[in-house]
């Protein structure tokens, strides 16, 4: 029993459309998991930890830091 070519495309098809959707939703819901257990640091949170180390963090500071670490991790991110 043969089958035709076109259906084997049709199959081929099928297969690699519902891979790439499977695999989107996959890595979305990953993702969203990742980010609820590890958020991003936010000023807030940059702010009470630089107070919890016992440091007076002013406006200008807190920016400089979160413009490093995010310079950081373009850098990570770039190797």
């Amino acid at each position: 029993m043969t089958v035709s070519t076109g259906i084997w495309i049709l199959i081929v098809v099928i297969g690699v459309l519902v891979g790439l959707t499977g695999g989107f939703f996959g890595a979305r819901h990953y993702m969203q998991n990742y980010l609820k257990q590890n958020p991003p640091i936010s000023e807030e949170m940059l702010r009470s930890m630089m107070m919890q180390m016992g440091q007076r963090p002013s406006e200008k500071k807190l920016h400089q830091m979160l413009n490093s670490m995010k310079a950081a991790s373009k850098n990570d991110n770039n190797k």
